[in-house]
């Protein structure tokens, strides 16, 4: 069975392609089929994934899978949230991960104790069997911790090597990839969604 991922994040599509192999599903990127990318108007996860999902699967014909992601910083009123990938252009930079990072380390820079710098990488999974499933299936994982200092590790991408989690004493770009994936917060979800594709799909 075929399924698009509606994302054109390398990152993303490795950690689930990988997560999603032993059941068989062969997981395709919309940039290899040409679908461009969807609006993303929402402020919540789960809206942003599904319109990402629908027009995935109403643009190619097949069962489509998308996740929405972010980080939600509690000094910040939970924010940047649906708005992580371009946060750091608000301040000048350009889009991409190292920025990001160097602007939340910018702004965190005034909030030096632990419990000033608590956060939550969240993710989102919506998978669909065509645009106008009724019955999309939906997951989400969270995993909480403390921004660091400065980043650490090279494992991983967007904020892993600012992400301290503090039952690992490491931020998750010093995990190995097989430990991060599971213990992540896209981890989290994709076990969650397996269950769900299993029980409902296959």
């Amino acid at each position: 069975m075929k399924i698009i991922l509606a994302s054109n994040n390398q990152g993303k599509l490795g950690e689930i392609r990988s997560m999603l192999a032993p059941l068989g599903l062969e997981l395709l990127s919309q940039a290899e089929l040409g679908i461009p990318e969807a609006a993303e108007p929402h402020r919540t996860f789960v809206e942003n994934a599904l319109a990402k999902a629908r027009h995935a699967s109403s643009l190619s014909g097949l069962p489509a899978l998308a996740d929405d992601a972010g980080l939600c910083v509690e000094a910040f009123g939970g924010l940047p949230g649906v708005d992580t990938a371009f946060y750091a252009m608000q301040f000048g930079y350009p889009k991409g991960d190292d920025s990001n990072v160097t602007a939340l380390l910018e702004q965190m820079a005034h909030l030096a104790r632990p419990e000033q710098r608590r956060a939550a990488l969240v993710s989102t999974l919506v998978a669909v069997r065509s645009a106008h499933d009724p019955e999309p299936l939906i997951a989400s994982g969270r995993v909480a911790g403390e921004i660091a200092l400065q980043p650490v590790g090279s494992n991983g991408f967007g904020f892993d090597p600012v992400m301290f989690v503090p039952e690992f004493g490491q931020t998750f770009a010093q995990l190995p990839v097989d430990v991060k994936n599971s213990h992540s917060h896209r981890g989290k979800a994709m076990r969650q969604m397996i269950a769900l594709l299993r029980e409902r799909w296959l």
